[in-house]
């Protein structure tokens, strides 16, 4: 079974059948081990009936205990040997499911991971759930196929060739009974593949829903906007339901078919020998072994239907996973070195000149026009955005993510202790040491859960006391039981929305950046704390390039450089206070209630 640290090789991905027939070879071993155990111990099962009419022909009819208790010595083996078989088959297909299993997840989990920023604009998040709780199990059943379903078709043959020694009328109804079955379920396999995936694609369009509703929850009730929510999710779930019952009646008559149309054919096989022996033409031994291959055939046409049936459900699983392994990342055709010193940051699209150095504040009336902004002096969208007059687009994406970090509002936090969701308390040459990328659409620190639990308590670095300090986030780790080694949940959510937007600033901080742009840093926090974070991001950044946006004045203020943007354009550029005595827009956009901000002062 594939190692948790192994390489799980390159995927094919030319198609559904392509990437099954790699996940085979990629353990051909393990699955031609489990073809042999099936096969052998299909064939046995069907050679129990033979064994039984040598004891029937050679030992009670001919009245010959010696030559009976040979052949039930020898039945009595055979099923020992064949027991022995089926715990080896059944153990071997369940390494074989489990390694296609936890190949294709780490396959879909790098993939995703080389995507990097480009993964969100690509593919929606119901669509890599859906993936990683649906179809990667699909996929793994369906390479059940490899073992029961190569030994039922060995068996398939054998039953053929003993029946051909009892009748050549028999051989052929058998030999030519599956193929027949195909043709009559074949068009319900196509079928089932066209409405599986169409089943599959509401499905991860759902599941997006539900992760969109389990984080917003909250924002929805202060809104009001939950029953209108709810309604919505109502239609979109009853759609998907339909679209169930409509695979399930597809699923059903392959399942009904598969049991009555096999039952219908082996009883014509019984009919015909039970005829065959009421005529003389075979013995009473060949007519009990007729009876018995007709049972002993049960099992591989069983096998048959529903190694076709994982089959049309794995190809169409398939498809998705390679549909998202065709995906390509940002192309970095970088050729020009980035500026060897601090160098001014400029987006031509709005106007904003980003000095180096200094603290500048993006303020508008829309938060996605300066959110807008920073993306493109991320270079996480396309633009002709210049670094130290050096076009943005040409210089290697791996620079620009050592040096530009981009830190959003909503940035994703893993479970994991305090201390790895903020980070590693190491500093990287030019900065952030592409951490970038992480901090903006992960969030990871690339630390092992379970390797923090075994781990004994430490001191924090002097870094993390740092980086938590200047995001005023020394209460929360002092409220928490076991300060930064106390477990956090999943996106926080442990966690109120001021201090998970704390811990963010603390993790950017951490990072130290030689180029800082934070989106909305202070939105969540209340007035008091938020000045308390502008004046120690103003210290701590001290001498570094940093940027952030918002309209809050307790921030403003303390920036050196504000520009005030009008539907994307900077309309106006200066400190804050010249821009309240000389722009009523900006006046207007960033007035709050003066008693609060005077009492805060």
């Amino acid at each position: 079974m594939i190692d948790a640290y192994e390489e799980p090789g390159t995927p094919d991905r030319r198609g559904g059948w392509r990437y099954l027939w790699w996940l085979v070879l990629r353990q051909w071993p393990r699955c031609l081990a489990g073809a042999a155990f099936a096969s052998v111990w299909m064939v046995l099962l069907a050679a129990t009936p033979y064994l039984m009419a040598r004891a029937i022909d050679h030992g009670l009819e001919r009245g010959d205990l010696g030559a009976l208790a040979a052949w039930t010595g020898a039945l009595v083996a055979v099923g020992a040997f064949n027991a022995w078989l089926g715990v080896m088959r059944h153990r071997t297909m369940t390494r074989v499911r489990m390694d296609a299993n936890f190949r294709t997840v780490k396959v879909v989990v790098g993939h995703a991971t080389r995507l990097g920023a480009a993964l969100r604009r690509q593919v929606g998040a119901g669509e890599v759930v859906t993936i990683g709780v649906g179809d990667v199990q699909t996929i793994s059943t369906s390479l059940t196929a490899v073992g029961p379903g190569v030994g039922a078709v060995a068996a398939y043959a054998a039953v053929g060739g003993l029946l051909l020694s009892v009748s050549t009328g028999l051989a052929l109804v058998v030999l030519l009974g599956v193929p027949v079955l195909g043709v009559l379920l074949g068009p319900l396999m196509g079928r089932l593949q066209g409405r599986e995936t169409e089943y599959r694609e509401r499905q991860s369009v759902l599941t997006a829903r539900i992760g969109d509703l389990a984080g917003g929850l909250r924002v929805l009730n202060g809104l009001g906007g939950k029953s209108l929510v709810s309604d919505a999710f109502r239609r979109d779930s009853g759609r998907l339901r339909e679209q169930g019952y409509r695979v399930g009646a597809v699923t059903s008559w392959i399942q009904a078919l598969g049991v009555g149309l096999p039952m219908l054919f082996l009883a014509l096989v019984t009919w015909l020998g039970a005829r065959l022996a009421a005529q003389g033409q075979i013995s009473v031994g060949e007519l009990v072994s007729v009876y018995g291959y007709v049972v002993a055939l049960g099992w591989p046409v069983a096998f048959l239907i529903e190694m076709a049936h994982q089959l049309s459900r794995g190809v169409v699983a398939a498809r998705r996973v390679v549909g998202f392994l065709r995906l390509e990342p940002e192309a970095d055709d970088g050729t020009r070195a980035a500026p060897a010193e601090p160098s001014v940051l400029y987006d031509p699209a709005s106007g904003v000149r980003v000095p180096p150095g200094r603290l500048t504040a993006l303020a508008g009336s829309r938060p996605a026009d300066a959110a807008a902004v920073v993306d493109r002096l991320g270079r996480y969208a396309p633009s002709d955005a210049t670094w130290g007059g050096v076009p943005l687009a040409e210089v290697p994406l791996t620079q620009v993510r050592d040096r530009i970090l981009v830190a959003e509002a909503e940035a994703d936090l893993f479970a994991g202790t305090l201390r790895d969701v903020i980070g590693a308390a190491e500093t990287h040459p030019g900065g952030a040491g592409g951490v970038g990328a992480r901090l903006r659409h992960v969030g990871a620190t690339g630390h092992d859960e379970s390797a923090n639990a075994r781990r004994p308590a430490e001191a924090p670095s002097q870094a993390h006391l740092n980086a938590i300090h200047a995001a005023a986030a020394d209460d929360i780790v002092r409220g928490l039981p076991d300060g930064l080694d106390t477990p956090v949940a999943a996106q926080g959510r442990t966690l109120s929305g001021g201090q998970r937007q704390r811990i963010r600033l603390a993790r950017a901080l951490l990072a130290d950046p030689e180029i800082l742009l934070a989106v909305e840093p202070t939105s969540a926090l209340d007035a008091h704390t938020e000045a308390t974070v502008a004046d120690r991001l103003r210290d701590a950044r001290k001498g570094r390039t940093t940027v952030v946006t918002g309209t809050s004045p307790l921030v403003l203020d303390r920036a050196d450089v504000v520009h005030y943007l009008v539907d994307g354009k900077v309309m106006a550029t200066g400190g804050h206070r010249e821009l309240l005595a000389t722009e009523p827009g900006y006046r207007a956009l960033v007035a709050r209630d003066a008693e609060e901000e005077e009492t805060v002062r």
